[in-house]
């Protein structure tokens, strides 16, 4: 079997990557995306033949086809997730999350791609910035289109995350690199709460979604979260740092916590535990019923969000935070073969 990875140099491209490279699972890996430097760092870090390399960008289609053809399955990744510069250039974050997916699912069926996982993230649950507007899009999107599929040849879904801990562009490599060098820790509000995971969770949940997901369902990853002064201070504590923290005030489109299953969406998900299944909304276009009727339970339900969670104190955020490999290096010393990109 055949696995595309498109964002493929990214932090979950790297990490998905990562997962198969040494298994049997595929006897090919393609990375897909549109920087050659991040690709020649990648080819020469792996130096795997299994791995080919294809550059393009998904906003344009044939940019794509090479990549599709001929896989079995599609981990979606391509993004812009960066909540300001979505903020400053919206329709930059539309061409690509929102048609650039579309370009990748459309060929996805064309080809009889066996199944495509699309990535989303919790700021597309009640969004309110750029970013999770078109990743909400792009979740109606992907179900819209697996409406038309057939269920033995192609199935479309999708997984919404959290807050994966050590990513490309995220707080916590901020906060490390001031810790290291003296300055004071900038924090936007205290008491902001975020979900906090490692990619090894995250990338559970994409192999669950690939072994399990029915047509068109979404799958919604549970974790714990904490407030943005604990991870400061359970940094700090880690690091034996004197630094300060210094509050900067919020960033554009920035949220006061994170909703990951709205109460829509709860009025028809499935706990599994570690997970929720969400499958998709297959009314047609008769809605007299939805008019006259409503759905009063939708009052009633509570959404899932960082402020009701499991929240982790300092204690408890310093032992996740020693899962990250780039944490257990600096404190512990621990190398690992391949290391999760910043």
């Amino acid at each position: 079997m055949k696995l595309l990875i498109t964002g493929g140099t990214g932090s979950f491209g790297n990490a998905v990557l990562n997962r198969f490279l040494n298994t049997d699972h595929f006897t090919e890996i393609r990375i897909f995306s549109r920087d050659e430097k991040k690709q020649d760092d990648l080819r020469k870090k792996v130096n795997n033949k299994k791995v080919k390399f294809y550059i393009g960008d998904v906003r344009d289609r044939d940019s794509i086809v090479p990549a599709v053809s001929g896989v079995d399955y599609i981990f979606h990744a391509a993004a812009l997730k960066q909540v300001p510069s979505c903020e400053f250039f919206p329709l930059e974050a539309v061409k690509t999350n929102v048609f650039g997916t579309e370009n990748v699912l459309t060929l996805s069926k064309l080809f009889e791609v066996k199944k495509v996982v699309v990535l989303s993230t919790d700021k597309a649950a009640y969004p309110i910035n750029a970013m999770g507007m078109s990743k909400a899009l792009m979740e109606k999107v992907t179900i819209a289109l697996s409406r038309n599929l057939d269920d033995e040849k192609t199935i479309f879904c999708a997984t919404r995350y959290g807050n994966v801990m050590a990513s490309r562009g995220s707080v916590i490599p901020l906060f490390i690199n001031q810790i290291k060098e003296g300055k004071p820790i900038t924090i936007t509000d205290p008491n902001m709460t975020r979900f906090m995971m490692t990619l090894d969770d995250a990338l559970d949940l994409v192999i669950y979604a690939f072994k399990n997901a029915n047509q068109g369902d979404l799958f919604v990853q549970k974790a714990p979260s904490c407030t943005i002064n604990t991870l400061a201070k359970a940094l700090i504590d880690l690091y034996k740092s004197k630094s300060e923290i210094k509050i900067i005030g919020t960033r554009h489109g920035e949220k006061v916590y994170e909703t990951l299953v709205n109460r829509e969406d709860m009025l028809k998900a499935e706990d599994l535990g570690n997970y929720f299944r969400i499958p998709s909304d297959n009314r047609d276009l008769n809605y007299d019923q939805f008019y006259s009727e409503g759905m009063k339970e939708v009052q009633n339900l509570n959404e899932y969000h960082s402020h009701n969670t499991t929240i982790l104190g300092i204690e408890g955020m310093k032992k996740l935070l020693l899962k990250l490999p780039k944490i257990r290096k600096d404190i512990l010393g621990e190398e690992d073969v391949l290391q999760y990109p910043y």
